[in-house]
């Protein structure tokens, strides 16, 4: 990490923002960038309520608190970026949008600057085509999981042109900041995503059949699997939305067994999108 003094991350979201909390915990200066200067410092005010948990469970000294913070700047502006020498997009999961940041990040970053993605399903390969055929060895995903600062996985995948230089890298920059990366082939969804829709997809499929509800299927999975948190808590966590938005990239590719059940479709039709919208399988308007 004593290359990595710099760090930009690009979308101020729970994601974005917690990245650049784990960062600024290992001692880098981080910008934390999103469309407006309100949302990305309403990104990092949220930080504050992820430390005071992580505190309670002993996650990080008590001095870690105020001298993280310290170090995460809101900003608007590319420019800032231009210092940068580790850059991570954590933007909308839609390809145009990831699109026109990378364009302003070829821009923006120095020629050494390392570029990740976070993307949870969209080919690395597809988009580091965005940046220049020069930056592309520097280019690779660093997929996080939610929420960032708790879940220890991180899917490392190079992209075609990645350097395995880079690779090696990125592999000991996830470490050095707490987590533990596996290296992953560059295919849509990747590891991880593949192995959950299926699970998603079968649980929906349960509760269309009327087999179990889903406060049941949670419990199932939690009491006979293990799991910490059930498929439909899960899904209002990180929003209907985005499940059936990654389960339409997985069905292109790869066919019938990822195909959105009509269930899961009526929940983002109706704006039951989860915890971000207050209603969604395991919530309602009254919780």
């Amino acid at each position: 990490m004593e290359s990595i003094e710099s760090v930009g991350v690009v979308g101020a979201g729970r994601m974005g923002a917690e990245i650049a909390l784990l960062f600024a915990l290992a001692g880098s200066r981080v910008v934390l960038k999103d469309a407006s200067l309100d949302l990305a410092e309403k990104g990092k005010a949220r930080l504050e309520g992820v430390l005071d948990k992580l505190l309670k469970r002993g996650k990080v000294p008590a001095e870690a608190n105020a001298a993280a913070l310290q170090r995460i700047s809101p900003s608007d502006d590319w420019r800032p970026f231009a210092e940068a020498d580790l850059v991570i997009e954590a933007v909308f999961e839609k390809f145009s949008v990831k699109q026109e940041v990378f364009a302003e990040l070829n821009k923006a970053c120095k020629p050494e600057c390392l570029l990740l993605t976070n993307t949870s399903s969209i080919p690395i390969t597809q988009l580091a085509s965005q940046v220049d055929a020069q930056r592309r060895g520097l280019f690779l995903g660093a997929h996080f999981f939610s929420p960032a600062s708790i879940m220890a996985l991180v899917e490392v995948i190079p992209g075609l042109e990645t350097g395995e230089g880079t690779v090696e890298w990125v592999l000991e920059i996830c470490r050095a900041i707490g987590k533990t990366p596996i290296k992953v082939k560059d295919v849509p969804g990747f590891a991880v995503n593949r192995i959950f829709h299926v699970m998603i997809i079968e649980a929906c499929r349960l509760v269309e059949e009327g087999v179990a509800s889903p406060e049941d299927v949670d419990i199932a999975c939690r009491l006979g699997l293990g799991h910490p948190v059930g498929p439909f808590h899960l899904m209002d966590l990180l929003g209907n939305d985005l499940t059936a938005r990654v389960q339409d990239i997985l069905f292109r590719e790869y066919g019938e067994r990822f195909r959105p059940r009509p269930n899961l479709k009526q929940k983002v039709d109706a704006g039951h999108l989860g915890s971000k919208a207050g209603r969604g399988w395991l919530l309602s308007d009254r919780t």
